[in-house]
């Protein structure tokens, strides 16, 4: 079996529109567990994405810019937040433009629409 690396440089990223989640793109880095992943996530500013869960450990690192997040926390460059599985997370409003990496250890949850 042949073992290599793999090397995704940034503007070779293939950003994708979430439709139900307008404002919000997403480059898939890697799956490095069924259904989950890795990715870079970019949010206009305004952009909210509403209370949701997820049924997986989630992992989140703010790569540039301002976010609200769950109970009002502002998160800048640098910071990092962890949301165990099934916690009722968000609203996450992008104050400013931000790039998000995230790690999601199985699938995407439910969001809820109010």
């Amino acid at each position: 079996m042949t073992q290599e690396q793999i090397f995704t440089k940034a503007t070779d990223a293939d950003w994708i529109n979430i439709d139900f989640l307008p404002g919000v793109q997403l480059a898939i880095l890697a799956e490095p567990v069924t259904n989950g992943s890795i990715h870079k996530a970019k949010l206009a500013k305004g952009t909210v994405i509403p209370v949701h869960t997820h049924p997986a450990d989630e992992y989140v690192l703010v790569q540039s810019g301002t976010i609200q997040t769950t109970g009002g926390e502002v998160c800048e460059k640098g910071d990092f937040w962890f949301a165990p599985a099934g916690l009722r997370q968000g609203p996450h409003e992008a104050l400013t433009d931000v790039e998000l990496l995230t790690i999601r250890l199985g699938k995407m949850g439910e969001f809820e629409t109010e």
